[in-house]
């Protein structure tokens, strides 16, 4: 399994051929879906969610399936008839040759006075990969990569930090990365790598890990 890291939130997995995308949003380039045999999307906000990117992606596969919760599928299902699927929280699925479960069900808070939205996470080939979204949800299972939202404006470093120590996985590759300054980024890498308890790692856009 090849996994590469595509801006922000975004990442491909790649195995035996085929090709899984999460989360190509309006931070991540404009061709991060393209060659998807399947798409995932966390939840609606457009860093993580824009239409542009998964209609590109669907018109360029004809066999390409979307996975996604409610409130994104409703804004896209009607173009791609029987070609998005509604998923939440204790789900599980096969697609295109990866096994998926849902994990988690709302958005990390942002703020008290701000409405929480509803957003799922994906793990991948029975923990291989966990994608989290915007949320620092736990699965019930053993995750050997974790994808790290690391900077957001409803996080600290504190938060980052214990999450990877409740999670316990065996890597952690950093996420959610595209408002980190390269200033802050070694303050980053040396407090998690030290006290997160994991191999913590970043990889640059476009850059690649096999797993």
């Amino acid at each position: 399994m090849k996994l590469t890291k595509k801006s922000h939130a975004c990442v491909r997995v790649d195995k035996d051929g085929r090709t899984l995308v999460i989360d190509p949003g309006g931070f991540s380039e404009q061709d991060a879906a393209l060659g998807a045999d399947v798409i995932l999307v966390t939840h609606e906000h457009p860093d993580h969610f824009d239409e542009f990117r998964l209609r590109a992606a669907m018109e360029d596969n004809p066999a390409a399936r979307i996975y996604t919760l409610k409130s994104v599928a409703e804004r896209i299902a009607a173009a791609f008839p029987g070609r998005v699927h509604t998923v939440g929280h204790g789900d599980a699925f096969s697609a295109a040759g990866f096994d998926v479960q849902v994990h988690g069900e709302l958005h990390a808070v942002i703020h008290p006075d701000i409405p929480r939205i509803t957003n799922v996470g994906y793990l991948i080939d029975g923990g291989k990969v966990f994608h989290p979204g915007d949320a620092l949800t736990v699965p019930d299972q053993a995750v050997e990569t974790l994808m790290l939202p690391v900077m957001a404006p409803w996080s600290k470093i504190a938060e980052v930090i214990d999450y990877v120590r409740e999670v316990r996985p065996r890597r952690a590759y950093d996420i959610h990365d595209a408002l980190l300054t390269d200033l802050a980024r070694p303050i980053y890498d040396r407090q998690i790598g030290a006290l997160g308890g994991a191999d913590h790692q970043r990889l640059s856009p476009g850059a690649s890990a096999e797993l």
